[in-house]
């Protein structure tokens, strides 16, 4: 097997990261839902995920803390900013690289649309990353990024599902795919009072070119509520094929104010 060059290496890293981006909705799915806050209401979300992955001579760890604020501007539409902030240990062929850092803060805007409690809610998340993280560490894209994604949520008591399609202009400085898709659907189902079970499964376009295989993954979780305003979830995601991380571990705590 031949060395990997700097470059390669980042590409790497990015095509994993990319995917574990974005999107949060109740954490911990990945799928987001079509509500909205409401107008002068908020949250604040602390996130962490460690991910496993290997591969022969290939051993990836990463490590993601993330602090997400949502505002309601109006009734129908929030204004969500993230700040992540990841570091990584990769070792390759004996030599190992290591970083950590802020990466690519993001800016979402969610615009319901369309509610109608008994038949369904639909919004569009448009988004916009801004190039914060050092991409010569691997921790950013080098460029601005945006998309817009479609999200459809049903409730079916005592059944919530979402939907999720979307696009990305993925701009960069690594030569990756720049246009990619994604699709997801979740569940939420509330077993106990204040306990609610969560299970998602996502597939997104790989932005590595030299790979035709699309990360793919099933998720499953609970959520409990410990006050009114205030929550914490656990949730464990497994990759469904090689372009995936191996497993991850992810937990969160939710402020409603």
């Amino acid at each position: 097997m031949k060395r990997f060059s700097v470059c390669f290496i980042f590409i790497f890293i990015l095509s994993f990261l990319l995917f574990q981006s974005n999107l949060y909705a109740a954490h911990p799915l990945i799928t987001d839902d079509a509500y909205t806050v409401g107008r002068g209401k908020g949250e604040i979300e602390f996130t962490f995920e460690y991910s496993s992955y290997k591969e022969s001579e290939i051993n990836l760890k990463t490590y993601d803390i993330g602090a997400t604020l949502t505002y309601g501007i109006l009734e129908n539409l929030d204004l969500i900013l993230t700040l992540p902030y990841q570091q990584y240990r990769l070792k390759a062929e004996g030599e190992t690289f290591k970083e950590k850092g802020i990466s690519d803060v993001s800016v979402e805007l969610k615009w319901q649309f369309y509610e109608k409690k008994e038949v369904c809610s639909l919004a569009l998340k448009p988004v916009l990353t801004l190039p914060t993280g050092d991409e010569e560490k691997g921790l950013g894209s080098g460029r601005a990024t945006y998309g817009l994604y479609f999200i459809a949520s049903k409730e079916i008591e005592p059944l919530i599902i979402h939907f999720n399609l979307g696009y990305v202009r993925n701009e960069n400085k690594f030569d990756e795919r720049k246009d990619i898709w994604h699709v997801s659907v979740a569940s939420e189902i509330e077993i106990i009072k204040d306990l609610v079970l969560v299970g998602n499964i996502a597939v997104e376009r790989n932005p590595d070119r030299g790979s035709n295989t699309n990360p793919a993954f099933i998720l499953g979780g609970l959520i409990y509520s410990l006050a009114e305003n205030l929550s914490i979830d656990l949730g464990i995601k497994a990759g469904l094929n090689k372009a995936e991380v191996d497993y991850a571990i992810l937990a969160g705590l939710t402020y409603k104010f």
